[in-house]
């Protein structure tokens, strides 16, 4: 009976150790959730620029690989929906990697054009994981979209464009290249 009882309570200090250590890993994730959001341009400036558009967002994660991105610069908007390597936690900090490559490429390089955007775009990400002891191949797939005065540019990579015309749907496809280290 005595060994019962310390086997029933060691058992129970066991498992509210492993309750302690599965919240604070909860909350963790939580946290990275409000962090990897913060990243994503906000629905009123989606409203504002894309009037009558639409974001479909789920993550298979509470934290996710994919994120969608958006940028006024000049007269242009620019607009991306990518896919990063990775699910759960590694697939978020890629993408907030990647992101801030984005963000780079037209707000210090002052890049406008797609196919130029994610060509310094990759040049960053492939920089920034050289610089691991790792080998690091991680990256994104990405269609990335500007707009100007109801002109489209398109620049992919795997990821295609999809256009709704006239109850017609056109593709087109991406470069079979991502941005990262192939």
């Amino acid at each position: 009976e005595k060994n019962r009882q310390k086997l029933l309570v060691a058992l129970t200090v066991k498992n509210t150790l492993i309750t302690q250590k599965n919240n604070e890993i909860q909350e963790s994730i939580h946290y990275a959730k409000r962090i990897q959001q913060a990243i994503l341009p906000p629905k009123d400036l989606v409203d504002e620029y894309l009037p009558d558009s639409f974001i479909l967002y789920k993550p298979k994660d509470i934290v996710a690989g994919d994120f969608y991105w958006m940028q006024q610069k000049d007269e242009k908007i620019l607009f991306a929906a990518a896919d990063c390597t990775g699910h759960g936690i590694p697939g978020a900090l890629v993408s907030v990697i990647c992101n801030d490559a984005l963000n780079q490429s037209v707000e210090e390089h002052n890049l406008i054009e797609p196919g130029k955007i994610l060509d310094k775009t990759r040049d960053i990400i492939v920089h920034v994981f050289e610089k691991s002891e790792e080998d690091v191949k991680d990256g994104m797939d990405i269609a990335l979209c500007s707009i100007e005065d109801m002109k489209l540019q398109y620049a992919g990579a795997y990821n295609p464009l999809w256009i709704i015309r006239n109850g017609e749907i056109l593709e087109m496809k991406g470069n079979k290249q991502p941005i990262g280290q192939f």
